[in-house]
């Protein structure tokens, strides 16, 4: 786990070369360029259009695709694009038909297929239509009005009242039906259908473009990345000036290049006063970990990296959420069916490895509490006697969560420490760590039995150092009487400590809730199928699908939102005190 060491470097150049320089830049894609002059935006026009994105989405979107074509001398990507966007707006409008075509199609039917005759054939009178429900029916009977009844279904009645004038007296408003009969209607449905086929074929046809059109999207943003990054560079005729943020497995081959294009290079070490951007790197199997991070924040370039941290408390907070080996099991079979999917990416190879390690940790967490969908393995098995943990026994639960959190923020502050290390700056997390560790020993010496007095005086000597260290060193600059100012401010953040320590229970109280619902899906299921004979298995075995799909699901979402709810607020409060910004590499779009 570590955040790349950086380098700030400077080139100096002729203005004639400027433009390679940047192309080259672009190329090689490990820089991240520092803003030297801010000049009027220079991308008017260059970039790509919404227009063109669109049209590349609706390309990608389709259910089939032809075989790319990789090079092609004549394709034009503007022509694409417009037939594309037409082709969209087409489909648009005739999906939009076609559904006011089934709704009406769908409320004529009851009506049959019938065309109107004119006012002189039927004397002047007109027909009105009226969907009446059949318990106002004895209304409508008990009425002079002239009616008959066209059809019937569950619910309604439809009626239609031959009149000169609209009737009153009926128990409901009248239908409008429109004036096009329903062949009409279904003759204009076939058609809308034909043409969304057809449509569909030349959207189908055109996606042999995807490659060629995404090329070309790609080229104009480049493009104006390359604008843009000219508009940061100072140019001081004949000479220009670019800087950038760099690895330092980097530096040589900057090196190589500007020597052979007889160029100028200055190279510094950032110092205390810059903000470096964070570019976080870490091995392809812990990965996942660094994804998780950056999804809430960016550690500042003068941190640490939590990433495999948060990767394995999440799973472990996960897993003990879940609370149960045969929801592991599930999850894993949808892990598998999703899996070679997900390995045609780098994020979903990595989204793999994460879930892998969920899974892993749910099943074990599960055999460790003795919870398979709610039950409980046999007595003298070998699942029972790896049962080490009561999920029942809530004071061992409790402790046990209270521990883990403990631990959790203790790490957290040593972490800190650890990035001060050698420095006055380190002492105050000492001091959290000894007020935790000291709170820790109280609490165990109040329970237990034996070394009451010894566990709780160690706790009251150690949180009493603790609170030496925070009072003293939270500030090392200053008179005395402002450093102990500043430490009192520090010690008011006892109160916020014992909260997020208590706020670590929610593992035992959503854990306990899982599995409760778990056995009380298999108890009301047991329950429906000894009450009800015959059907009663039918009954018993839906209520156990529902009842723990709804479950899992359940406990799936409360381990993803509060397991990374206790990293990113708990843990990162301790150990995060300020955020960074990402390194965004000046590179080159287009794929080749």
């Amino acid at each position: 786990m570590s955040i790349v060491k950086l380098k700030k470097i400077t080139v100096y150049g002729h203005s004639d070369n400027k433009e390679k320089v940047l192309n080259d830049f672009q190329e090689m894609g490990c820089l991240h360029l520092i803003p030297l002059d801010i000049k009027r935006d220079p991308l008017h026009h260059v970039g790509p259009t919404s227009e063109s994105r669109d049209a590349l989405q609706f390309l990608t979107s389709c259910p089939q695709r032809l075989q790319q074509i990789e090079n092609s001398v004549i394709f034009d990507a503007e022509d694409v694009e417009h037939e594309v966007l037409k082709i969209k707006q087409e489909m648009e409008k005739l999906e939009d038909d076609r559904d006011f075509l089934r709704g009406r199609i769908k409320g004529l039917r009851p009506w049959g297929d019938f065309i109107f005759p004119s006012l002189e054939v039927l004397g002047n009178l007109r027909l009105w239509f009226y969907e009446v429900p059949h318990r106002h029916m004895p209304e409508v009977e008990s009425t002079d009005i002239v009616w008959e009844l066209i059809s019937r279904s569950n619910r309604i009645s439809y009626v239609v009242v031959i009149s000169e004038n609209e009737p009153e007296g009926m128990p409901v408003v009248r239908t409008h039906t429109g004036n096009k009969s329903l062949a009409d209607l279904e003759k204009q449905l076939a058609e809308a259908e034909q043409n969304l086929e057809t449509l569909q074929t030349r959207r189908i046809n055109l996606t042999k473009y995807i490659y060629l059109f995404t090329q070309s999207i790609y080229k104009l943003e480049d493009r104006a990345e390359r604008m843009r990054a000219g508009g940061q560079t100072i140019d001081e005729t004949p000479i220009f000036a670019i800087q950038a943020w760099i690895p330092e497995s980097e530096i040589t081959r900057i090196k190589e290049y500007v020597l052979n294009e007889r160029m100028a290079l200055e190279v510094e070490k950032p110092v205390k006063d810059d903000n470096p951007p964070t570019l976080l790197r870490n091995r392809a199997a812990l990965a996942s970990g660094q994804d998780l991070v950056t999804f809430y924040t960016t550690p500042g370039y003068w941190l640490w990296d939590p990433s495999n941290i948060v990767l394995f408390s999440f799973s472990l907070f996960f897993a003990m959420i879940i609370s149960d080996a045969a929801y592991g099991c599930v999850l894993g079979v949808g892990l598998g069916l999703l899996w070679r999917r997900m390995g045609r990416s780098l994020s979903g190879r990595r989204l793999r490895i994460l879930g892998s390690m969920l899974v892993s940790a749910t099943v074990i967490y599960g055999v460790l509490v003795g919870s398979y969908f709610g039950i409980s393995p046999p007595l003298g098995s070998f699942l029972a006697k790896v049962n080490i943990i009561d999920m029942q026994d809530f004071g061992v639960m409790m402790r046990i969560s209270i521990f883990i959190g403990i631990f959790h923020l203790i790490l957290a502050n040593t972490m800190s420490a650890w990035l001060w290390r050698w420095s006055l700056a380190m002492l105050p997390h000492i001091g959290w760590i000894c007020m935790f560790a000291g709170a820790a020993l109280i609490w165990t010496g109040a329970s237990a039995q034996e070394n009451y007095l010894l566990l709780s005086r160690a706790g009251y000597v150690t949180m009493i150092a603790g609170a030496v260290c925070i009072l003293l060193f939270s500030s090392v600059k200053g008179p005395l009487w402002k450093r102990l100012l500043m430490g009192m401010q520090s010690l008011s953040r006892l109160t916020g400590a014992f909260g997020d320590t208590l706020s670590y229970l929610r593992l035992f109280a959503l854990g306990l809730a899982s599995a409760s619902l778990a056995v009380t899906f298999n108890d009301l299921a047991k329950q429906a199928g000894g009450s009800i004979p015959g059907v009663g298995f039918l009954f018993s075995l839906l209520i156990i699908i529902l009842g723990h799909s709804l479950n899992l699901l359940l406990a799936f979402a409360s381990g993803i939102i509060h397991g990374l709810r206790l990293n990113f607020m708990e843990f990162f409060n301790w150990s995060m005190p300020e955020e960074g910004y990402p390194y965004v590499a000046f590179e080159r779009k287009e794929k080749t």
